[in-house]
């Protein structure tokens, strides 16, 4: 069902409230609702991996839920993961960019 009100967000837009008031110290993601996913509030976490488990971990969704995939000729990894949390949909979306192929990983020395 497509939003055609405001208040027909109602939901996603509550859910921000109430995660505002309860985690004001976890990373500040990208927030998204759409009237095409009127009951869905996606947070988006660019080059932030952490803050991304920062949020899974605070909403205590499961590990083995997210999934992980590579976009970007292989040079993006996204985690997703979506969760039912205060009466709506949540969506958390990770993005990172990953080394490539010989090129070492944050933290990591080039070996010779």
């Amino acid at each position: 069902m497509r939003a055609q009100t405001l208040a027909d967000l109602c939901r996603p837009l509550t859910l921000l409230r109430l995660l505002v008031s309860e985690y004001p110290g976890l990373a500040a993601p990208t927030v998204a609702v759409s009237p095409l996913y009127p009951k869905r509030l996606t947070l988006s976490f660019h080059d932030d991996f952490p803050g991304f488990e920062a949020w899974r971990q605070a909403l205590k969704i499961v590990p083995l839920d997210v999934s992980y995939r590579v976009q970007g000729g292989r040079r993006t990894g996204v985690l997703d993961v979506h969760a039912a949390y205060g009466g709506a949909d949540i969506r958390l979306l990770g993005f990172a960019d990953l080394p490539a192929a010989g090129e070492p990983r944050a933290g990591e020395e080039a070996t010779p």
